[in-house]
């Protein structure tokens, strides 16, 4: 089993005027895994918050694996790629890859996701898009990676 946090990046979820449905999803896929979520929260399209979210998660609470939902696209609040790229110490760069793969098999538009994913410490940190079906889509297309995954970094 290993610990997950869920981190909903929006503006209008933050404001309460948005239910958030992304996390949801999230929280639903995960549980076909051996996982406990821990942490969930919404925070605003703001980079220091959501860097500072992500660091107190992976340094303080220790988690295994973060999942941001949301502010992966081209408009100038989405900056969930910026923040996370701030805190990590290495990329992963296949997980973004397979998640834009599965992605383009239903939309062209995947090409412009921004999502990266990275470790820090020993935690790792997944950026996946604002909508309930690309959470799915992104999540599906690397749940059957992340046990080995977690267990590679624990190794380290």
């Amino acid at each position: 089993m290993f610990t997950v946090g869920i981190l909903t990046v929006s503006d209008k979820g933050w404001r309460g005027e948005r239910e958030d449905v992304s996390g949801r999803v999230a929280r639903e896929v995960l549980s076909r895994l051996d996982v406990s979520v821990v942490k969930s929260d919404i925070v605003p399209d703001e980079k220091e918050v959501i860097a500072r979210k992500l660091v107190k998660w992976a340094d303080e609470d220790r988690l295994d694996v973060i999942v941001t939902t949301g502010g992966t696209g081209l408009t100038r609040r989405d900056v969930t790629p910026e923040a996370t790229l701030s805190v990590v110490n290495r990329v992963v760069p296949g997980i973004a890859e397979a998640m834009r793969l599965e992605s383009l098999k239903k939309t062209p538009m995947a090409v412009l996701s921004r999502a990266v994913a990275g470790v820090r410490g020993e935690c790792l940190i997944i950026n996946l898009p604002g909508s309930p079906d690309g959470v799915r889509d992104c999540l599906e297309a690397v749940l059957p990676a992340l046990s080995h995954a977690v267990e590679t970094i624990k190794r380290d």
